[in-house]
């Protein structure tokens, strides 16, 4: 087959799962299967193998996250039920003071907290920033608006066990432990700078108050923050339960009743603290070609996360009890399916992309050793993420399209994951839950989200591009 056909049924294929998700609104994971088998059928791999593949891709994605998502989501489900998120915001703004809590808080989400999942981490932190809020002054909402924003996506795409690094790494054939250390080292410069960056322009007369917030910047201080940093409640932290409206189609979101506790919040946070130790352990004993089989054995993902799920357990159950732990691994088992099954599919379409050949035709349009198509990576991903509205999905589509050309072109394949992650963050708007649930807990208008969200979002992907660049002339 020419492979003039090969290009056209892959833009036809991207072009048309864009259309079933955004136009005909078909679920994401039936739209990437169907365009899985379609490029699979139209390529000329024939109803067997097409099946086959698709069937494998899908495979492949789950036995490499697999159980990496599920641990990381039921971590993230026990510490939410602990209040543990509520106490770290607390403590952040007693030790980084008002001016610093924004990019204290966007750092902590975007590298700490990545194994929560992101509505409910949202849901949990949302209601504390706008307490906060109220102790900045007249730009408190903009400053704190904008950095859950960039502290949330920036983490999905950069940070193990972010859903979107896991799908990056498992695609690209990235070690995790690799993956997490260059993510990091990506990840704290563009959070910080983007967070910069945006203070300074949403200070400087573009945040409008009467405009961009509901009750036109007159209200000083939510009610029940109390007057000290390190004492601050918001109805989440206290345990009254919050009922969140998002836009219509949105998913509604509620905060679960939390039980507090006197224990350390550093004894809260130690197993995954741990966990996330072991992983770079092994990263750094493969760099320096040291081979301990116990180390080997702890430090590899999955078992350091399993590790970490069986301490944080025994953790739960002595301060709450083991019904909680029950009720907490529930939920999370229940919101891990949905990410399991969009990573998987996101595996099928990149298997049927490289088995129709697409990454020897791309490579011959490329230079080896350049930087040039870590843009167009960048480039494909934020096109289809303002078609798509999906960090996750751009991210995961993108790097299956030109994963293939990454053996073709010399070029580390972490790179081309994080360049994918980065495109994926641009331009988050109005087809976003997560636009929708800032826009309704920061007190914001639709206006003023375009602002902290889609402006601030976007401004970190063009950042995220200079950290990604800078590592290409040295890897």
């Amino acid at each position: 087959m020419s492979n003039s056909v090969v290009l056209l049924n892959t833009a036809i294929t991207v072009i048309a799962i864009v259309f079933l998700i955004v136009r005909l609104r078909v679920n994401p994971v039936v739209a990437l299967v169907l365009g899985a088998c379609y490029l699979g059928l139209a390529t000329g791999l024939g109803v067997e193998k097409t099946v086959e593949t698709v069937t494998k891709g899908f495979g492949d994605v789950m036995a490499e996250i697999g159980l990496l998502v599920a641990f990381g989501v039921l971590i993230g489900a026990l510490l939410r039920d602990l209040g543990a998120i509520e106490r770290l915001v607390g403590t952040l703004l007693r030790v980084a003071g008002p001016k610093r809590v924004p990019y204290a808080l966007a750092l902590t989400i975007a590298t700490f907290l990545q194994s929560i999942f992101l509505d409910v981490l949202l849901v949990i932190t949302g209601p504390l920033a706008k307490g906060i809020a109220g102790k900045l002054g007249r730009y408190g909402t903009a400053r704190m608006a904008t950095a859950l924003a960039i502290g949330l996506e920036c983490g999905i795409v950069f940070t193990v066990p972010g859903v979107g690094a896991l799908a990056l790494a498992a695609l690209l054939d990235v070690p995790l432990g690799e993956y997490l250390f260059f993510g990091l080292v990506v990840v704290i410069p563009t959070v910080f700078i983007a967070v910069a960056v945006m203070s300074f322009v949403l200070t400087r007369g573009w945040w409008k108050p009467e405009l961009d917030e509901e009750d036109g910047g007159g209200a000083e201080e939510l009610a029940g923050t109390g007057g000290h940093g390190g004492d601050a409640e918001s109805p989440a932290a206290s345990g009254v339960r919050t009922a969140v409206k998002a836009a219509p189609g949105a998913v509604r979101t509620e905060t679960e009743p939390v039980v507090r506790s006197g224990s350390k919040l550093l004894l809260l946070f130690s197993p995954l603290l741990a966990s996330l130790v072991l992983i770079a352990t092994g990263a750094l004993a493969d760099v320096v070609h040291w081979k301990n089989p116990v180390v080997e054995f702890v430090s590899s993902p999955v078992v350091a996360l399993l590790l970490g799920l069986v301490a944080t357990c025994v953790l739960t159950r002595r301060v709450l009890g083991q019904p909680a732990v029950d009720a907490a691994l529930s939920k999370g088992l229940a919101d891990s399916g949905q990410i399991l099954l969009l990573n998987g599919v996101g595996g099928c379409l990149a298997a049927t992309i490289a088995a129709a050949g697409l990454g020897d035709i791309l490579g011959k349009y490329f230079t080896a050793g350049t930087w040039a198509p870590l843009l167009v990576v960048w480039l494909v991903a934020a096109v289809l993420h303002v078609a798509v509205g999906s960090v996750t999905i751009s991210a995961i589509t993108a790097a299956g399209l030109l994963a293939p050309v990454a053996p073709s072109l010399g070029i580390n394949p972490v790179l081309i994951a994080l360049a994918a992650g980065a495109g994926s963050l641009f331009l988050v708007h109005l087809t976003s839950n997560t636009f929708w649930l800032l826009q309704t807990l920061m007190g914001q208008t639709t206006r003023g989200t375009l602002k902290t969200c889609s402006v601030g979002v976007s401004v970190a992907s063009v950042v995220a591009m200079g950290p990604v660049l800078v590592l290409s002339a040295v890897l």
